[in-house]
């Protein structure tokens, strides 16, 4: 599922070159963490990479998914059920869609989010240091089950 609103190619960034880069050593387990990261094309759980590496320490796997978070790679997405799942980034500054019923992760950009957040910051008294915006749809084409119903902890229903 793409929801990108650029027409541009989809630029996959070279996860191994984000740990060297970062100083970080690529040590075998961490190559097979990158390996299967790049195989990726929908989001996952750390647990879920951890069922599929099984001769990668957990510990590694974990370790491996925060310092790719955390060099901005990754994102992290809170989800209704309170498990957190990821995604390999792959536009700039993006926003998120996730499917209640299959959990497939989309990324969006659009230049109206972009102006609310500016007119904002004008308006607080203080400056912006983050944000977060996932939009929960049903897959056009998805037959399967809701999976995280959305409630009034997660939003409004529309």
């Amino acid at each position: 599922m793409t929801t990108s609103t650029t027409e541009r190619p989809i630029v996959r960034p070279d996860l191994l070159a984000v740990l060297e880069d970062g100083g970080y050593r690529i040590t075998e387990p961490r190559r097979h963490v990158i390996a299967a990261l790049d195989m990726k094309d929908e989001g996952f759980t750390a647990e879920e990479l951890c069922n599929e590496l099984t001769s990668v320490g957990r510990a590694t796997v974990y370790r491996t998914i925060k310092l790719l978070q955390k060099s901005g790679v990754i994102c992290k997405l809170a989800m209704p059920d309170g498990a957190p799942r990821y995604s390999l980034a792959r536009v700039d500054h993006h926003h998120h869609t996730v499917c209640v019923r299959c959990g497939t992760i989309g990324e969006f950009k659009h230049a109206t989010i972009e102006r609310l957040l500016r007119a904002v910051s004008q308006e607080v008294s203080g400056e912006i240091v983050g944000h977060r915006l996932e939009v929960f749809i049903s897959c056009t084409d998805c037959k399967d089950p809701v999976r995280w119903p959305v409630d009034a902890e997660f939003g409004h229903r529309h």
